[in-house]
């Protein structure tokens, strides 16, 4: 039988052994990175670091949940912005680990906003993955709401724009839309009821037409006004010009787009 003061003694043991694994790794990432940035490397070195990195993302799913789940969230997303901004890694491994950053951030800390954003994208758009996308984003909006996440309708709309881009669901897109409006007009701020109104109006849009140009624009357009990088911007405005927009930048940096003239 174990006493009852070994048992007070091996938890905290346990707990500091745990964070500790998180502090050595992320450690030995940013070692890493310091490295590769210093020189370059050959693909077969890339693939190594690749493998190890899907490693120790496989450790990480496997840790257990001793009161950090928070701390490994936000550690795995420094791991993934390290990653995703590692364009010779890339070019070389492609972008196939994001969804499994996207996991363990989902399921370590759900209501942690920011990811959403940055994960879908990488994985919808440059990892081709963007069904897992949506399955991800429906298992973390179970834990989120406009009462406690006021800003948490841009998870409906980055899970609309998977939708109606990627896996061309025009109902699954219309119903993520629909909840986005409800959850963004809850919100009394200008920038929610200015989304309210877009969002309501890409309603309309796959109502009248589910094939329709707009909505898709309008799409693209959440994804160029959240892209984080050249190559995601670049991508948006080339699909927006596709589809019969034009893309405009003030000179404040505001974005203006036309609508196709036909839809």
């Amino acid at each position: 039988m174990v006493h009852p003061l070994t048992k007070k003694l091996v938890a905290p043991s346990i707990t500091l052994l745990c964070a500790g694994a998180i502090a050595l790794l992320q450690f030995s990432k940013l070692a890493q990175v310091t490295r590769q940035a210093n020189q370059t490397q050959s693909k077969a070195e890339y693939l190594q670091a690749a493998a190890q990195e899907k490693t120790s993302l496989a450790f990480m799913e496997q840790l257990p949940n001793f009161g950090f789940d928070n701390l490994v969230a936000d550690w795995t997303f420094l791991r993934f912005l390290q990653y995703f901004g590692d364009g010779k890694a890339r070019q070389q491994t492609g972008y196939l680990l994001s969804p499994e950053y996207f996991e363990i951030i989902v399921d370590r800390d759900p209501l942690f906003l920011k990811p959403y954003l940055f994960l879908s994208t990488s994985t919808s758009l440059y990892a081709g993955k963007a069904e897992r996308t949506v399955a991800l984003m429906n298992r973390g909006l179970q834990f989120l709401s406009p009462q406690i996440n006021p800003d948490a309708y841009f998870v409906w709309i980055y899970k609309a724009t998977d939708e109606l881009l990627f896996l061309g669901n025009t109902q699954a897109a219309k119903r993520s839309h629909e909840q986005a409006f409800q959850w963004a007009k809850a919100n009394d701020n200008p920038e929610s009821q200015r989304i309210a109104a877009i969002t309501a109006r890409t309603v309309q849009f796959l109502a009248r037409n589910p094939d329709s140009k707009q909505a898709q624009v309008n799409a693209w357009l959440m994804v160029l006004s959240n892209a984080v990088d050249d190559k995601t911007r670049q991508n948006a405005i080339n699909n927006i010009k596709r589809l019969g927009g034009q893309v405009a930048f003030t000179p404040d940096g505001t974005i203006r787009v036309q609508q196709p003239k036909q839809d």
